[in-house]
């Protein structure tokens, strides 16, 4: 069978599958095993705050005696990560609007998600909202050349909604499927990305009122913990549907995943790794947390 972590992910499967497995091979189980839990979960980024909430639980089912050995402890750890995991769905979406900082790896996560839909028979319009790295703008345009898509770009520094209204224009037109539309990432302070986004959304909203939304916001893997502060302060800001986590090739801390849904109760939509343009994966929930426990 696949093993999207084993293939793809070989630092988290290095770094927490194989030592979590060693737990489960265990004949009994002790407090000793249940610290050790907690050290990897720590240590895999899943947070104090979400591997505490973890714990209790099974220390609960340890004292009630249902934990007796290593099998018992991985089935009841599959069923703790499961419950704290959200589902996303994307197949009716028509707008996307991408957001996260700069190095994020959302624009190629762009040319990523317009690949997918590409090869899934949509009609796909991407729309180069970041106008103050000119650097994104060639980039989206190389990747489009390739995939055969179509792209709205404008000129570096140009007020970004501009380049939102023109994508909504040729949305509109062109009878396209899906609009992808990536934005910058360099604003500085809470306000102004407040104000950024509210007013992009304006602007789509009023240009296309019938049509769905879904922001999604991506999340560099290798910042852990910092990752999900961003995440806290993005979802103040603007409501995000999805998280999408990318350079997950880069890190053995798998754990982030858990403590997003837990703590801000946002689903990952997608895990995006390596530079390839197939290099994406919707987010399955059932089967990351088997392949994550499963050595």
């Amino acid at each position: 069978m696949f093993s999207f972590i084993k293939n793809s992910l070989s630092n988290l499967y290095s770094s927490f599958t194989t030592k979590v497995s060693s737990l489960f091979s265990r004949a009994t189980i002790d407090q000793e095993t249940l610290k050790d839990l907690e050290r990897l979960l720590i240590e895999a980024d899943t947070g104090y705050q979400t591997t505490q909430t973890i714990l209790q639980s099974l220390q609960k089912k340890f004292q009630q005696g249902t934990l007796k050995e290593g099998q018992d402890l991985k089935k009841a750890l599959q069923e703790e990560l499961l419950q704290m995991l959200y589902s996303f769905e994307y197949k009716t979406t028509q707008i996307y609007l991408l957001v996260g900082i700069n190095g994020s790896g959302k624009t190629t996560f762009a040319a990523k998600l317009a690949y997918k839909m590409l090869q899934e028979g949509k009609k796909v319009l991407l729309a180069a909202g970041d106008t103050f790295r000119a650097a994104a703008t060639e980039q989206l345009a190389l990747w489009t050349e390739k995939m055969g898509a179509e792209l709205v770009k404008g000129k570096q520094g140009q007020e970004p909604g501009s380049v939102v209204f023109q994508a909504c224009e040729a949305y509109k037109a062109g009878k396209q499927d899906v609009l992808i539309i990536d934005t910058a990432g360099r604003l500085q302070t809470k306000i102004n990305l407040m104000q950024e986004l509210a007013k992009l959304k304006r602007i789509i909203q009023k240009q296309l009122p019938d049509v769905q939304i879904c922001t999604l916001l991506t999340l560099d893997a290798m910042l852990g913990q910092n990752s999900l502060e961003q995440a806290k302060i993005f979802n103040e800001s603007t409501k995000v549907d999805g998280i999408v986590l990318s350079k997950m090739d880069g890190t053995g801390k798998g754990g982030i995943i858990f403590a997003i849904n837990h703590e801000i109760k946002i689903p990952v939509a997608f895990i995006s790794f390596g530079e390839k343009i197939d290099q994406l994966k919707q987010f399955n929930a059932q089967e990351y947390v088997e392949q994550l426990l499963t050595e």
